[in-house]
C-alpha cells in the first residue's frame, strides 16, 4: 500500500518542476506573477473546500427515502443560486481579471515607442528553433541560436518576431508568455535575480515538433557575461588537429556549408542556425538532446528520426570517417 502511494504521489508532481514553474520565481517579472498565481491557487483550493463542506452538509441533512418528502417550493433555493451560483463567482473572476490587467500594464512588452525600452537582443521564431540575436554597434553583433545568455540582475529587452507562423517565448521562472507573430514585433523585459540555467520553451502549438522546440536562459556574473560576449564575437576556430582539417573540408564541400554559417570562413548560409560557436551550447536540435559526439553524429546522419519534419535533412552520404572528422570540426568551434 505504501508503495502504490509512493508511486500515485510521484507520479501526481511529476510535472511539478521547479526549473520550470511560475511559483518559483527568479526574476521581479515572474514574481509579481507568482504572487497572482498563489492567489488564484489559494482562492481555487478555498472555494473548493466550501463547494464540498456544502456538499456534505446537504447530503447529511437528508432523511429518509424521496417518497416521504413533501414537494420542495420552487422559491426556496432562489437565494443560493443568486449568491452561490452568480454573485460570488462573478465577483471572485472580476477581481482577478482587474489584478491580471494591472499586471500584464506593468510589464513593457507590446509598446515599442515605451520611452524606456531599448531592445539589446532580437530572437525570430522559426520552424522548430529559435534565433538569437544580439544587437548593438555593428561590430558588437553576433547571432546565435537556442540558448541566451544575460548579465545577473539587469534588466534585458528583448524584440521577438517570428518569420513562419505564431510562437511563443515562455520562461516560467523569469517571465510570462508573450507571443511571437508574423508581421507583428512583440517585446518582453526579463531579468534573472540569480545565476543559473533557466529552462523555456514556445508555448503556442507550431506545428510537428513544438514540443521539441526549446530554449534555454544562462544567466551569468556581468564580468563572466562580458567575457562571453567577447567570445561571442570572435570568429570560428581555426582547427589544429588532423581530423578536425579534415573535418572543414568535408563542411565546405558538402551541403552543410549552405544552410549553415560559420563566421570566419566561407560557410555562410543563413536558413538554419549559426554554428560559429555550436561546441559552446549545451544542447543541440532546439536544446531536445546533449551536444556530446554520439548525438551530433545522430544529427547529422538521422535527424528525421530525431525530430521528424524538422528543415534538417539525413546526411547519409558521409562514410564513417568522414562523419567523424566533421564532428571533430564541430567540437573544435567552441
Amino acid at each position: 500500500m505504501k508503495r502504490a502511494s509512493a508511486l500515485a504521489s510521484l507520479l501526481l508532481f511529476s510535472g511539478c518542476q521547479k526549473s520550470q514553474s511560475t511559483l518559483y520565481p527568479k526574476g521581479p517579472a515572474a514574481d509579481k506573477i507568482a504572487h497572482l498565481s498563489w492567489l488564484m491557487l489559494i482562492l481555487f483550493l478555498a472555494i473548493t473546500v466550501l463547494m464540498w463542506s456544502l456538499m456534505m452538509w446537504a447530503i447529511s441533512r437528508r432523511r429518509g427515502s424521496l417518497a416521504e418528502h413533501e414537494p420542495v417550493e420552487v422559491g426556496g433555493g432562489q437565494g443560493w443560486i443568486a449568491w452561490g451560483g452568480l454573485a460570488f463567482p462573478l465577483s471572485v473572476l472580476c477581481v482577478l481579471f482587474i489584478l491580471g490587467l494591472k499586471l500584464m500594464a506593468s510589464f513593457p512588452v507590446h509598446d515599442i515607442h515605451h520611452h524606456d525600452l531599448h531592445p539589446s537582443i532580437a530572437i525570430i521564431g522559426r520552424q522548430w528553433w529559435w534565433e538569437v540575436q544580439y544587437l548593438g554597434a555593428p561590430a558588437q553583433r553576433f547571432t546565435t541560436a537556442n540558448e541566451i545568455h544575460i548579465p545577473v540582475g539587469q534588466p534585458v529587452d528583448i524584440e521577438l518576431r517570428s518569420l513562419d507562423v505564431i510562437h511563443s517565448f515562455w520562461v516560467p521562472t523569469l517571465h510570462g508568455k508573450v507571443d511571437l507573430i508574423p508581421d507583428h514585433p512583440n517585446f518582453i523585459r526579463i531579468q534573472a535575480d540569480q545565476e543559473g540555467v533557466y529552462t523555456g520553451t514556445c508555448a503556442e502549438y507550431c506545428g510537428a515538433q513544438h514540443a521539441h522546440m526549446r530554449l534555454v536562459v544562462v544567466a551569468q556574473q556581468p564580468a563572466d557575461y562580458e567575457a562571453w560576449v567577447q567570445g561571442q564575437l570572435q570568429p570560428g576556430s581555426q582547427p589544429t588537429a588532423a581530423a578536425a582539417k579534415r573535418g572543414e573540408q568535408v563542411f565546405m564541400a558538402g551541403p552543410c556549408s549552405m544552410c549553415h554559417q560559420v563566421r570566419g570562413t566561407l560557410a555562410g548560409g543563413r536558413v538554419a542556425p549559426d554554428l560559429t560557436h555550436i561546441a559552446s551550447r549545451m544542447n543541440i536540435a532546439a536544446n531536445s538532446y546533449p551536444n556530446n559526439d554520439a548525438y551530433l553524429e545522430a544529427w547529422i546522419t538521422h535527424a528525421q528520426s530525431l525530430k521528424p519534419e524538422a528543415a534538417m535533412p539525413n546526411l547519409t552520404q558521409f562514410n564513417g570517417q568522414q562523419l567523424r572528422d566533421l564532428v571533430a570540426y564541430l567540437r573544435q568551434l567552441q
